[in-house]
């Protein structure tokens, strides 16, 4: 389980979206492998957004810019 701020996009699509993450302590994995951690439960602190029916992973809001998925 990653907890917040672990998690880090990296802007590896071709239009800079993030087509892996990053997790501390974990390394590389893929959009599609996290999305489908992140909908299991697996890290509570994060959420499914959806853009142009792609699903990427994003950070609760808790008002910290450190923590945020970028």
């Amino acid at each position: 389980m990653a907890n917040l701020g672990s998690i880090k996009g990296n802007a590896d699509g071709e239009h800079g979206e993030n087509d892996s993450y990053t997790i501390r302590g974990r390394g590389e994995v893929s959009r599609d492998k996290l999305v489908d951690e992140v909908k299991s439960g697996q890290h509570p602190d994060y959420h499914i957004y959806e853009r142009g029916g792609e699903e990427y992973v994003r950070s609760n809001p808790n008002g910290r810019n450190k923590d945020n998925v970028d």
